[in-house]
């Protein structure tokens, strides 16, 4: 007689197992996000009214005796977060703005009409030969050296009577840690020697020259300096004259303004900075 074949009862609810463990999952998933999008408001109300606070200080609002309500229940949105930590970003702006030199290089701004007075005294023999003109314009002082007083022509050697005259320079603005910009201008006959195949080169050279002067022998921190070459493309005099073209061959020593530098306009919004220029001769360079 034969045998019954057994049958195996197969389950066709067990993915119901399966799906309640992720349902489960994503249930607990939600909570967390929900959970992390929620901030004590208790804390971000002390933060908004320091904020508040810092910026009635700054005078960017008007003082109120009003203060933010702080619960110690109820969550804040995310995005009423979002917007107080942009305001606390805004007041990290503005007190940079605010002190720019403090900022940029470790202390106050530099007085720079003191600097351009110092700089007058101690370079009046070279301003009253006209080979030196110091000017003070919204970028900062330059400083502008005729190529006739400290280089030979088409050369990036310095004349002897060029380092006394740098000397003084250094001993003026190296205690103020100011940056400084050399800028080399040519006139606009074009150069071809053994040297430079152009003006570019030229303007560059002299620039850089200097520039290793002032780190090897003076000791200026290389951070401070910057060099420049603009050829015959910014001229303070007509190129069509000897004299104007022996005025636009010059080597500029720009000492930055550090508020300019970083951006800040200092004049009132409906009103031009002056240009206070201490010089011999005519027509002096402003840059």
């Amino acid at each position: 007689m034969p045998r019954k074949k057994k049958h195996d009862h197969v389950n066709h609810e067990r993915w119901l197992v399966s799906y309640a463990d992720f349902i489960t999952l994503l249930f607990a998933f939600f909570v967390v996000l929900y959970s992390s999008a929620q901030v004590d408001k208790r804390r971000v109300g002390q933060l908004a009214m320091a904020i508040q606070v810092a910026f009635q200080k700054m005078g960017i609002f008007d003082a109120s005796n009003s203060h933010p309500a702080v619960s110690e229940t109820e969550p804040m949105p995310f995005s009423n977060v979002q917007m107080i930590e942009n305001a606390k970003r805004m007041q990290a702006i503005n007190e940079i703005a605010n002190h720019p030199g403090d900022s940029l290089l470790g202390g106050p701004p530099p007085n720079m009409n003191a600097i351009q007075s110092q700089l007058a005294e101690a370079l009046a023999p070279q301003i009253k030969n006209r080979t030196v003109t110091v000017t003070q314009t919204k970028e900062g002082i330059v400083v502008s050296l005729r190529e006739i007083g400290f280089f030979d022509s088409g050369s990036t050697s310095l004349r002897p009577q060029a380092e006394p005259v740098l000397s003084h320079f250094v001993s003026v603005v190296k205690p103020e840690k100011v940056r400084i910009r050399i800028e080399g201008h040519t006139d606009d006959v074009p150069i071809h020697n053994n040297h430079f195949d152009s003006n570019w080169e030229l303007s560059t050279a002299r620039a850089t020259e200097i520039i290793k002067l002032f780190i090897t022998k003076y000791g200026i921190s290389p951070d401070l300096l910057s060099a420049s070459g603009y050829a015959q493309y910014h001229p303070v005099a007509s190129n069509d004259t000897p004299e104007g073209r022996a005025t636009n061959r010059r080597v500029d020593l720009v000492i930055l303004n550090p508020q300019t530098e970083s951006g800040i306009d200092v004049s009132s919004p409906n009103e031009t900075p002056p240009a206070s220029t201490i010089t011999g001769s005519p027509g002096a360079p402003s840059n």
